[in-house]
């Protein structure tokens, strides 16, 4: 016990020692600089690109297969370096910023999709012949296997009804519509429907193509 207490008094002493609370309050000057300095700076990071999201893939063990992505903050300063995700939020609340941020997060993410979505989630297209070899794809749909691919002129989009001007309204997998932003140059669209689907009241997505033509079994609707 005597050792214990010899101990605890030696700690005490280092705690009370004369000059700590000065370097506590040197710390927590620093701390309150660093915080107004990031304050500060998170628009300009924002509209810079040194604030940038990362995307984590989410692998489902059980079903082996990835299962979604996680939307990761960060900031890299130029002069304080990496920032750590906490200090990033701390500073948007702080400082009022927190919705804004919040917006932009949204908006970058959603960008990012639809860039991905355009680079690696549309149709592309493969020469086809007579006799020429033919695989399945992931639907058990019969393709050409191996051969040209090349961009169309002319693309003929099913549509599940229609509106006025050009606007379809499709079956919910996004493939036209991802095809139609990501062929250069673009084609000529016709859409294919029946008349009884067409629907007055329907108006174009921010991101959806119109189509050229509409044709249904009466003929040439646009």
């Amino acid at each position: 016990m005597a050792q214990w207490a010899d101990l605890l008094g030696r700690f005490g002493g280092v705690l009370a020692r004369p000059g700590g609370d000065a370097v506590e309050r040197g710390r927590g000057r620093r701390l309150r600089q660093h915080r107004r300095l990031l304050q500060a700076e998170l628009p300009r990071a924002l509209a810079s690109g040194e604030i940038y999201l990362v995307y984590q893939p989410k692998f489902d063990l059980r079903a082996g297969r990835y299962d979604g992505v996680e939307t990761l903050l960060r900031w890299q300063h130029p002069s304080l370096g990496q920032v750590d995700r906490g200090s990033i939020i701390d500073t948007a609340e702080a400082s009022g910023q927190i919705h804004a941020l919040s917006l932009w997060i949204l908006g970058r993410a959603i960008d990012d999709q639809r860039s991905l979505l355009v680079r690696y989630g549309s149709l592309r297209f493969h020469v086809w012949y007579p006799g020429c070899p033919m695989e399945l794809d992931a639907y058990d749909i019969s393709k050409p296997k191996g051969t040209e691919e090349f961009a169309p002129q002319l693309l003929i989009v099913p549509c599940l009804g229609y509106g006025p001007g050009g606007v379809r309204l499709g079956y919910g997998g996004g493939f036209f519509e991802r095809t139609l932003l990501a062929v250069e140059p673009s084609p000529v669209t016709v859409g294919v429907s029946y008349t009884h689907g067409f629907l007055p009241m329907l108006r174009a997505g921010p991101a959806e193509v119109k189509l050229d033509v509409m044709l249904t079994e009466d003929g040439v609707m646009w």
